[in-house]
This record gives C-alpha cells, sequence and structure tokens, in this order.
C-alpha cells in the first residue's frame, strides 16, 4: 500500500488503507481519510487534511506554503472534503493569518492538470478547474462552479454556485449564481441555461431566474434598486433567493 521510496513523516496520519506511490513526500501534520490514493512523485506539506476517498495524481502539491509575499511562516491550513480529485501539477496552497488562515475546498471537486487554488479561497461541492484555471487569493467559489482552460480568477472575487466561466476568460469582479461569463476581462453573456437543463430544471425555476436577470442586468436600475424588484421573486423561488444571495456576499460589485 505504501511503496518502500515513499518519505512519509512520523507525525502524519494516514488511515490504514491509504496507497502511496513511489517517491512521494507526505510531510508533518497531514491527515489522509480512508480510500485515498497518492500517485508516485506528490508532495503533501501540512497542516493539512484531506477527506475520504481523494485520488492524488503525480507531480501534484497540495498543502504547500503559500506565494503571498506577506506569509511568514504562520500556522496555517489546508482543509479538504472527500471524494476530490488532484490531477497532475496542480498547486493548492494553505491560508495564511491576514485572512482565514485557511484554505478550505468542498466535495467532489476536479481539479485537472496544472490548475492552481490560492491561499484563503473556499472552494464549494462539485467544481471543476479545467486545465490550467486559477484562482488567485481569497477567492470564494459557491457549489458546481465550472472553470474552463486557462480561466482566472482575480483576488478576492466570489464566483456564484452554478456559475460557468468560459476558457481564457478574466474574471475581476464578483459574478451570481447561474451565470455564464466570458472575455478577457470577462462580461456576463446570459445565464448558464445548458447548466440548467442539464440539472433538469423545472421550465417555471429557469423562467423564474431569467425574469431576475433580466431585472438585474437589462432594466438600468442600479443594483440595490434591481434587488428590491427580484425580492418577490426570491421568497417564491428558492433558486432565485441563491442568485441574490450570491450578489449580496460579494464586495467587488457584480460583472457587467
Amino acid at each position: 500500500m505504501i511503496h518502500s521510496t515513499a518519505i512519509i513523516d512520523p507525525a502524519a496520519e494516514l488511515a490504514e488503507d491509504v496507497e502511496v506511490g513511489p517517491y512521494s513526500v507526505i510531510g508533518a501534520d497531514v491527515q489522509i481519510g480512508a480510500g485515498t490514493v497518492i500517485g508516485p512523485h506528490a508532495v503533501i506539506q501540512g497542516p493539512s487534511i484531506l477527506g475520504r476517498n481523494t485520488r492524488v495524481f503525480q507531480f501534484a502539491s497540495v498543502g504547500e506554503a503559500c506565494q503571498d509575499k506577506k506569509y511568514q511562516g504562520e500556522h496555517t491550513t489546508l482543509e479538504m472534503g472527500n471524494d476530490n480529485i488532484i490531477r497532475e501539477c496542480v498547486t493548492l496552497h494553505r491560508g495564511t493569518a491576514g485572512d482565514r488562515g485557511a484554505t478550505t475546498i468542498g466535495h467532489r471537486n476536479l481539479f485537472m492538470a496544472y490548475s492552481h487554488v490560492a491561499h484563503d479561497c473556499v472552494i464549494g461541492d462539485d467544481c471543476v478547474f479545467a486545465n490550467n484555471a486559477s484562482t488567485a487569493g481569497h477567492v470564494h467559489l459557491g457549489d458546481a462552479v465550472i472553470l474552463a482552460g486557462f480561466a482566472g480568477i482575480h483576488q478576492f472575487c466570489h464566483v456564484g454556485s452554478y456559475t460557468m466561466v468560459a476558457m481564457y476568460s478574466a474574471v475581476n469582479m464578483d459574478v451570481p449564481a447561474y451565470m455564464m461569463v466570458q472575455g478577457y476581462p470577462a462580461s456576463a453573456r446570459g445565464l448558464n441555461l445548458e447548466g440548467m437543463r442539464r440539472r433538469e430544471y423545472p421550465r417555471e425555476t429557469i423562467r423564474a431566474l431569467r425574469q431576475a436577470y433580466r431585472i438585474l442586468y437589462r432594466s438600468g436600475l442600479k443594483v440595490d434598486q434591481a434587488l428590491e424588484q427580484i425580492e418577490p421573486l426570491a421568497h417564491e423561488h428558492p433558486e432565485v433567493r441563491l442568485f441574490v444571495d450570491s450578489i449580496k456576499a460579494g464586495n467587488r460589485g457584480i460583472l457587467r
């Protein structure tokens, strides 16, 4: 289960059935849950927690100290849920004392090759980072966000759940839930209707989200004014409530 060439610090805590491939390095204060497989030449530093059934492929770097110049070696963490897939050359960094002190990643996320999660980020469940997609420090992603290849999220931005960020896009403001954004810099291109259809959203739900989108993006109202008009829809549809709450959660202004 553990290759003879792997280097594992005695202070690391591995479940009994964890597999570790050749030449991988696991540092102190690392906890790895049951069913996890660490491929060859991976490096996992602590303090870090990897949940159950995680798969780490070769040359990934998980839980390393962050690249923030203000970081001075303080005690910070990386905390991951279950069933995450970390492909080749992915980099996931710990937090900083200047923010949360932790980078937090949920369940069932897929990090494709060369993708990056910086310090103090919060990543929800069921997200997909395509090849070379990156989040700068302090970014918050909701659930089921898709970042296409080479997409980048500016520091401190919030991206709402079920949003699709197109390939090569540069997001420098907050993005509400259920959006489709594209461009450099990115702009709103409409709702992520294909994502809703794949999740079999009822027609009335899609209709309500379309109405909320039109009020926010097509009415010419200021954001606060638009949210007041959307509020009755939010009372009737939880999905519209999520759309509204995702706008209120950020502090960089919404991407137009």
